[in-house]
Order: structure tokens, then C-alpha cells, then sequence
């Protein structure tokens, strides 16, 4: 029997969350007696293959096909189950990325397995399979008892920690053995943001909302995350105003973060937008109301004007790296 784990790459590149997905992973199989499998699909370099050995993989399967360098979710599916099939696996671990929440379900219908989602912690077993996932936006907890021979874990990336587990592994290469139909549905064009850590992927992250009273004063947050190495992000209200793009709108309606810091800067803390970062390891609250409402979920506050103090806590930060540089 094996850990069965879906490592997903992008453009050839590991995630960091697919590294702590491996190691999670590998950390059952120890647990269990197992073994730990990965499966990559795409075209991934041999360097990027032994990463997943790294972070404690036995084994390693690289599937590849001219159709799958893009992200195909019924194709992907297929592979994974398949595989997993054939590896015995009554454990199967998928990151809860977007990609993840795309596949695992499939995955989960073709392996006739229970599915758990955003999970954020390992199992316990001796009553049962059960494992805890948040709910409500992260504002309560569940334990689920998975009851079925095979599970599906999709787990909640920048949850558990990323540490080397390094062991020889085996690598070997296997046929996509997919159909043309397969690919009823195929991605047209991508586009990617550039330039910047993903705020998904971020430890840090620096947000504003309409307390910046504009975009041409965006330049304070970015000074601030450029020095922290954050990535910079925003309230709905802002976003909506196109003081910035989309992309960075953290919230209950926008994207879903849970970086070990977050710093709102001029953002009241609306429920909406708690929902989309309350599972933040640190909050710091930055406004000059003090009756404002994220105060009350920040671990730390700061009560002020954000046009003085930002450029403060920038020239403390660069003096604090430059002495540990």
C-alpha cells in the first residue's frame, strides 16, 4: 500500500505548496508503515523531479503528453486515479489549490473514495479516519471520519511544515494513456500575472483598502512589501474602485489567503474580508479609527495614520535587514 500524493507544478516549476502536500504525505507513510508516491504530470526537468524526493517521496512517477504542459482537469483526473489504481494507494493527498479543488472531486468520483477538503491536519486513526478541515470561512472547525477504502486528502497549503525529509527515490516515466476525449475541454489561452509572488503563495503579505484615499498612494504599500519580500494585496472597495487589479482582492468574494503575516493598512475589517484572511498566522491592523472593527481580530494593532506611520515601519524594516543581511 502507498501515500498517494498529485504534485502539481506550474510552467515545469514545483509550488512550495506542492513541496509541504509531498511532505505531508510522507509524514502518513511513516506513520503507516507506507510508502510515499508522487505523481507529476507535464513536462517537468529531472532536477525539479528529485525536489519531490527532497521533501520525503520514495517514488516518483512523471507523466507526460504534449496536451498536458496545460492544466486539463478531467484529463488530470483520469491519470491521478488511474495511477493511483495501480499503486494500490488507500490515501490520496492533492493541495487545495485551485488546481486541487478542481481535481480532487474528480478524483474522488472515479476512485469511488470520501473526500475531505481543506484539510488542516494530519489524520487520526485510532477511531476511526478522521481528519479536520475548517469551515465557515475558517471560523469553526470540522472533524470528518473518512469511511471508505480510499481517501482523498486535499490540503490546505502553508499549513503544515515545509522540512526536508530527503531519501532515494525512484523515478520512472509512464504512458498518459488518455483519449481524445479527454480533452473535450481545453484551455484557450492563459494569461498569468508576472512580476510579483503570488498571493496565494505568499508568507507575507502588505494589503490596503480606501484608507489609502487612492491609488497614486499605492507606492507606501508596495515600498513596505518590497522590503518585507511580500506580496501586496487589497480590499474589495479598492478593487472595485480599479485603484488595483483583481487579482488582489483578499475576501470572502476575491481570493482566500493565509500567509504566516498580514498587514491591513487603512482597511476597516469588514466580515466579508475577514472571511477571506482569518486564517492568518498574524494579523497587524494599521488605521487611524480605533473603533474600527479589525482591530478586534488583529493580533497586534497599531492606531494612527497610515501616511506616517507606513513610511516608518519601511525604514525600520530596511535598517533591520541591512543589520542581518
Amino acid at each position: 500500500m502507498s501515500i498517494f500524493v498529485f504534485a502539481e507544478n506550474s510552467e515545469g516549476v514545483f509550488k512550495k505548496s506542492t513541496l509541504e502536500a509531498v511532505r505531508y504525505a510522507s509524514e502518513i507513510a511513516g506513520q503507516s508503515a507506507s510508502s510515499c508516491t508522487a505523481i507529476s504530470i507535464g513536462q517537468v526537468s529531472s532536477e525539479q523531479l528529485n525536489q519531490l524526493a527532497v521533501y520525503g517521496a520514495d517514488k516518483i512517477i512523471s507523466v507526460s503528453h504534449d496536451k498536458l504542459n496545460q492544466f486539463v482537469a478531467e484529463a488530470y483526473a483520469k491519470i491521478i486515479a488511474h495511477t493511483a489504481l495501480n499503486e494500490n494507494a488507500r490515501i490520496v493527498i492533492i493541495s487545495n489549490t485551485y488546481s486541487g479543488k478542481s481535481v480532487a472531486p474528480r478524483v474522488a468520483a472515479k476512485l469511488k473514495a470520501g473526500i475531505a477538503s481543506g484539510v488542516i491536519s494530519y489524520p487520526k486513526t485510532d477511531n476511526g479516519f478522521v481528519v479536520r478541515r475548517g469551515v465557515f470561512s475558517g471560523k469553526a472547525f470540522a472533524d470528518v471520519n473518512l469511511t471508505t477504502a480510499v481517501k482523498v486528502l486535499a490540503v490546505t497549503p502553508n499549513t503544515f511544515d515545509l522540512t526536508e525529509n530527503s531519501k532515494p527515490a525512484q523515478i520512472i516515466t509512464a504512458d498518459a494513456g488518455l483519449n481524445d476525449s479527454d480533452f473535450m475541454t481545453t484551455p484557450v489561452e492563459v494569461s498569468r500575472v508576472t512580476g510579483k509572488i503570488p498571493l496565494t503563495e505568499a508568507e507575507v503579505v502588505v494589503s490596503g483598502g480606501r484608507g489609502l484615499k487612492g491609488p497614486e498612494n499605492w507606492g507606501l504599500i508596495e515600498n513596505l512589501a518590497q522590503t518585507l519580500g511580500a506580496a501586496t494585496a487589497c480590499s474589495k472597495p479598492v478593487s472595485d474602485m480599479h485603484w488595483r487589479p483583481h487579482d488582489e482582492h483578499v475576501g470572502q468574494t476575491g481570493i482566500t489567503i493565509k500567509p504566516n503575516l498580514y498587514i491591513a493598512v487603512g482597511i476597516s475589517g469588514a466580515i466579508q474580508h475577514l472571511a477571506g484572511v482569518s486564517s492568518s498566522k498574524v494579523i497587524v491592523a494599521i488605521n487611524k479609527d480605533p473603533e474600527a472593527p479589525f482591530f478586534k481580530a488583529a493580533d497586534y494593532g497599531i492606531v494612527g495614520d497610515a501616511f506616517e506611520i507606513l513610511p516608518k515601519l519601511t525604514e525600520a524594516a530596511q535598517k533591520l535587514k541591512a543589520q542581518t543581511a
